[in-house]
């Protein structure tokens, strides 16, 4: 018998923006009030794909680096809120990681899901499954005080899903 582990299976991977730490811990603290907490496994996150195949480990890791590598990070600012029905999220406006989008998405669209082949909402989820007046009401909430303001992006990082947390695949940081 073998004391060693067996490898991980495959699972799909799934790419974000990552906030400069004062933004990030903002966006956090509101998941940890706003968010059911059986259900807040995650920091708070700007999901650009959802699911890529794990072949393209490779070559979305040079992608990414070529995106971020001497690069200056992308302006991008809190532009409003999203319902989400169930939930609440703040849109992000970002033309420049609009772009890296969707130059990836051009770099992978033959194996594109048709989540991630759909048109993009950049955001970032406050809350969500919850009671639709409960969502209603923290937007409303959210609303009265709201000002567009600017978010400072760090990177680019992806993740393995394997139904839980996700485990880092990979960080890729503007310059």
């Amino acid at each position: 018998m073998s004391d060693v582990a067996p490898a991980p299976a495959p699972a799909p991977i799934i790419v974000t923006a990552l906030f400069g730490a004062g933004d990030a811990a903002w966006f956090d603290e509101l998941r940890v009030r706003h968010f059911p907490p059986e259900r807040n496994q995650l920091k708070a996150h700007l999901t650009m794909f959802h699911h890529l195949a794990p072949s393209l480990e490779r070559e979305l890791k040079q992608r990414l680096a070529a995106e971020t590598s001497r690069v200056r990070a992308p302006e991008a600012r809190i532009a409003g809120l999203m319902s989400l029905g169930r939930g609440v999220a703040f849109r992000i406006e970002s033309p420049a990681l609009e772009d890296i989008r969707d130059r990836l998405a051009d770099a992978f669209s033959a194996v594109l899901t048709p989540q991630d082949r759909a048109g993009w909402r950049p955001h970032v989820t406050v809350q969500n499954k919850v009671e639709p007046a409960v969502a209603k009401a923290l937007q409303a909430e959210l609303a009265r005080d709201f000002q567009p303001r600017t978010v400072r992006l760090a990177g680019l990082a992806s993740w393995w899903y394997r139904g839980g947390p996700w485990e880092p695949l990979s960080r890729h940081m503007f310059a």
